[in-house]
């Protein structure tokens, strides 16, 4: 059966995809070529934590996970992206305050450029740059936990332009600077950058991504730690921003909101997971404030609330309460991690919990996985540095490999004796990149080695 598009697509238009589909699968069978798929931004290259990719492994012994190579990095939280064969991440040297853009060969490891520049930090928790390098065509846009903005050229390190987002905006002047620092990576959309900043009168700006210069500025909510989807509502590109005060549906072209709901934070803006969107529903998930669903109407741009669940305080828990980690949506069950390493499975419909187990993460308050699909397998790496592999449905966790591969010695928070592993790996080109406070390492993860 022919799908709409098929239906009013041109008779020449569908044979010549068929023979062109035919053509791809002959050169697969023949050559063994896979094609091999970038992760150009944070969590992928749709920031829904899918990595698309066949011919990888689907169990590991620990030779397997022997890297291929490991570079030294300085500390951050910037999630390494990868595109063009170059896999790119910031870092901080607090010694000399000094952020930096590093760029290194996707297959050696081979240091390709570095761009450094002075960084004061005047925030809590000076753990390093926390926004993943956002990667489109030949521009690599770079935002520091101070709100210092590049655009470099992928190629070379150039710089294109720069901002000062924080002189420009007064974000630290207006005490609206969060208080770990500015997270949220910055998203593409057509022309412009769009960047959630929580300024006074520009909580979110879009910025031309040629020239730097401000194309428009909305809301006046305050900042918080999410990162901005972009997703379809009754065929228009709506970006989904959560804030310091709610979430908002926005028209990436102009900023002008399609729809707003609150989202109160009861003691302090705190919201660091992604949104989760799936279909026409956003799952929302807070440390101090629960677990809310809402649903964006089919017939009009708009938004209501499904459901809201919380519990009376940060161990008595209802839904799900996590904090770094965003959870994952499969079938009609949502996975996630809750505020003392709680791994729970959710009904999405209700949020009621179909089960919870203890054995994926060591009990810590603020205890983080980061989920990956890839199939019917979910490759989730834990702040232990352990990678596992294995299923999540509705009857429990059943994993398949486990092994551990990164020290996490990344900036101990306050409750912890060690250190951790907060950084979301980049699965790309058959691979594995992950990084602490010391290193980036690749791993090869293909089916068949060369």
């Amino acid at each position: 059966m022919l799908n709409q598009w098929d239906r009013v697509r041109p008779a020449g238009a569908l044979n010549s995809v068929i023979l062109t589909v035919g053509c791809f699968a002959c050169l697969t069978l023949l050559t063994g070529y896979l094609p091999a798929d970038d992760w150009t931004q944070w969590r992928g290259n749709n920031r829904d934590g899918v990595w698309h990719e066949t011919g990888v492994i689907t169990s590991f012994e620990k030779s397997d996970l022997t890297p291929r190579w490991r570079k030294p990095i300085g500390t951050g939280y910037s999630s390494p992206t990868v595109a063009k064969g170059k896999v790119m991440l910031m870092d901080f040297d607090e010694a000399n305050q000094n952020e930096s853009v590093k760029c290194f060969d996707a297959k050696t490891g081979d240091s390709l450029w570095s761009h450094t520049y002075h960084s004061e930090y005047r925030i809590s928790y000076t753990a390093g740059p926390r926004a993943a390098v956002t990667i489109v065509g030949d521009r690599a846009f770079c935002l520091g936990a101070m709100g210092r903005l590049h655009c470099l050229n992928v190629h070379d390190g150039a710089v294109l332009w720069e901002k000062d987002l924080d002189g420009i905006y007064q974000v630290s002047e207006d005490r609206r600077m969060p208080i770990w620092g500015i997270t949220s990576s910055p998203i593409a959309v057509g022309e412009n950058l769009i960047i959630q900043l929580g300024a006074k009168e520009a909580a979110v700006v879009a910025l031309n991504q040629t020239t730097g210069d401000e194309v428009w500025r909305s809301l006046t909510d305050r900042g918080q730690y999410s990162s901005p989807v972009l997703v379809k509502q009754n065929g228009a590109d709506v970006l989904i921003c959560w804030t310091g005060d709610g979430v908002a549906g926005l028209n990436p072209k102009t900023g002008t909101p399609y729809w707003q709901h609150p989202f109160k934070p009861t003691r302090m803006p705190i919201g660091v997971a992604t949104p989760v969107v799936h279909g026409n529903k956003i799952f929302l998930t807070s440390f101090y404030d629960g677990a809310m669903m809402l649903e964006m109407s089919e017939a009009s741009m708009d938004v209501k609330q499904l459901w809201h669940l919380i519990g009376p305080n940060e161990r008595k828990t209802e839904g799900l309460h996590s904090i770094i980690s965003t959870p994952i949506w499969i079938g009609d069950y949502l996975y996630g991690v809750d505020s003392y390493g709680e791994l729970r499975c959710l009904r999405a419909s209700d949020g009621k919990r179909i089960w919870e187990d203890l054995s994926a993460v060591e009990r810590q308050r603020w205890a983080t996985i980061h989920f990956v699909a890839n199939g019917s397998n979910t490759w989730m790496l834990n702040e232990q540095g352990e990678l596992m592999i294995g299923e999540l449905t509705q009857a429990g966790l059943e994993v398949t490999s486990r092994e551990t591969i990164l020290t996490p010695d990344q900036m101990r928070t306050p409750n912890r004796k060690g250190g951790v592993v907060w950084s979301h790996p980049a699965f790309a080109n058959r691979c594995v990149f992950l990084r602490n406070d010391r290193e980036l390492i690749c791993i090869d993860l293909a089916a068949q080695k060369k």
